[in-house]
């Protein structure tokens, strides 16, 4: 019972658990791992043990060079910073803007709340698809539509037609909501991804709060139009930089996982298990060394040409389309998966409130200036910056650290210890933002204690889909569909929640807000608990995992 984490007791292997550490130190069920013929990292992490074992094909996803990696992640981060930025670009001329469309306010917020639904929706028809025939078409396909809906928002004269380019940008928004992070569970190991994720969620955050301080000038100065055309511009550029150096990352592989498992008879040797992402079920090579697996692997083919890369299509990626399209809606059987919904679509959703609210709240209570209630976006912006530089690094360290003293095997959950901080910082934002408008303090007390709660959402990124890339990694995606459904709540909320201020006050919907955040993040003491024994439970039901994996 490694720091709490109650043991699995079951005789398979639990997903998620991986031996990494090649120390001397090594318990004894793990003396006969032959580290020496498995793949290290470099440098500093050459101690530690791939996780996953990448194949030798040079096209794999997991050899590539780290600059390409980096590349590839640098381009569909900043892509989805700019789909951050195009929900709450609207945000600090709510009052301009609705009087300029000659409709109410909550009728404008109400708009983004049908953008977020339709993003709610799609997510369970982007995800099957890029299962299916891989995400660099889906990838191209939204980038495309995202530069048609702008060209639509800034030619839309009436309402009708502004809600309909909104609606439509909602299910071009889908991919990037939910495709990224399942690209760093493609391209990166284990010891690697928090700190990608990190640089995907530093990205998205920059852009939607990076977004209002810099609509603001742009709807002040130039008109509110001018936000899509700038859109569409940026959108426009990334359709060339996403076909030539974005390729396809899903791949067809045999990988090696390490992980310490069990026979019957209560022996414990460590097995290499077969994790296969095609149709052939996964399977443990029990005593089986790593040279006698190699040997069955197939023809190493040639590393393709630059040329070959830029194909749109690169085949299927799955023999039941059907059974993809249902997934998503059976992750909400896994434990993780609805600690993850409630805690990651509580927090967003949040946040979202925030650029709802601002446009309303700065300028009828400070007295704000549109371009003013824009500058209150620097806050998070800034706030941001520094959570993701500190938390991907941090999260990556600690599950270092806590597996050297586990022995060497590392477990999902090392990557929750980090959640300390996110309550302390989203209890001060999301209390904070509500008490300090209430009581009418200086401007600097609602837009720091703003960059708080979304400094807080940086490190809750890094903890959530860091564990549920760990714990099951070839259900990422539909891991994340579920998680972003967690939309249909924004939308709620969203829909009605300047009445709701207008009503109560600032303070009891915050603390309302606050409440329910504290409520959902402790459900992670008994996810620390007991998730190992759940992903061992889940691991045993012979026809769920049978569903979840046949022809992937």
């Amino acid at each position: 019972m490694p720091f709490g984490i109650l043991e699995f007791h079951g005789a398979g292997l639990v997903p998620g658990t991986a031996a990494m550490n090649d120390q001397s130190d090594l318990p004894p069920e793990l003396h006969d791992l032959p580290t020496e013929q498995l793949k290290h990292g470099t440098g500093n992490f050459s101690h530690i043990i791939l996780v996953p074992q990448p194949s030798d094909d040079p096209n794999d996803p997991l050899n590539w060079s780290t600059l390409k990696k980096d590349t590839i992640l640098c381009i569909v981060g900043m892509s989805a910073a700019v789909v951050g930025a195009y929900g709450p670009m609207l945000g600090p001329g709510m009052i301009p803007i609705a009087k300029e469309l000659n409709i109410s306010i909550n009728t404008l917020a109400q708009s983004t709340a049908w953008l977020i639904l339709t993003i709610g929706l799609s997510v369970f028809i982007t995800n099957p698809l890029a299962k299916i025939i891989g995400k660099r078409p889906v990838y191209l396909l939204s980038i495309i539509f995202l530069t048609i809906v702008n060209i639509w928002g800034a030619a839309a004269n009436t309402y009708t037609s502004f809600l309909g380019s909104r609606i439509v940008g909602g299910f071009a928004m889908a991919p990037y909501e939910i495709l990224v992070q399942a690209t760093i569970g493609d391209m990166y190991f284990v010891h690697q991804r928090a700190t990608r994720i990190a640089v995907w969620n530093l990205f998205l955050l920059c852009g939607i709060s990076g977004a209002s301080f810099i609509s603001g000038y742009i709807i002040e100065d130039l008109g509110y139009k001018w936000t899509f055309g700038i859109c569409a511009i940026f959108f426009g550029v990334w359709i060339f930089l996403i076909f030539f150096f974005v390729p396809e990352t899903a791949y067809r592989r045999n990988i090696l996982y390490v992980k310490p498992t069990k026979h019957t008879s209560g022996q414990a040797p460590t097995s290499i298990e077969n994790a296969n992402h095609t149709s052939t079920p996964e399977k443990s090579l029990f005593d089986t060394t790593a040279n006698e697996t190699a040997h069955t692997q197939p023809t190493i083919p040639a590393k393709k040409s630059f040329i070959q890369t830029l194909a749109i299509f690169s085949g299927t990626y799955t023999h039941s389309p059907i059974k993809v399209f249902i997934r998503p809606f059976i992750m909400f059987t896994y434990p993780a998966v609805i600690w993850a919904w409630l805690l990651y679509g509580t927090v967003i959703t949040w946040i979202v409130v925030f650029s709802v609210v601002n446009g309303v709240l700065f300028p009828t209570v400070y007295g704000f200036s549109v371009s003013e209630t824009g500058l209150t976006g620097l806050s998070p912006f800034i706030f941001s910056l520094i959570g993701e530089a500190i938390s991907g690094p941090l999260n990556d360290w600690i599950c270092v650290k806590l597996t050297q003293r586990n022995k060497g095997v590392y477990e999902p959950e090392f990557r929750l210890p980090l959640m300390i901080v996110v309550v302390v910082l989203g209890t001060v934002g999301f209390y904070g933002f509500g008490a300090t408008v209430d009581a009418k303090t200086h401007w600097a007390g609602p837009v720091i204690t703003y960059g708080l709660a979304n400094m807080c959402l940086a490190f809750l990124s890094t903890c959530v889909f860091g564990y549920l890339l760990d714990s099951y990694p070839n259900l990422a995606e539909e891991a994340f569909v579920a998680i972003n459904s967690r939309n249909l709540l924004t939308f709620g909320l969203t829909y009605f929640v300047n009445d709701w201020v207008a009503k109560d006050g600032p303070l009891r919907v915050f603390e309302v807000l606050g409440s329910a955040f504290l409520a959902v993040s402790v459900l992670t003491v008994p996810l620390w608990v007991w998730g190992k024994r759940s992903r061992g439970w889940i691991s045993e039901r012979v026809w769920l995992n049978g569903f979840m994996r046949d022809g992937m």
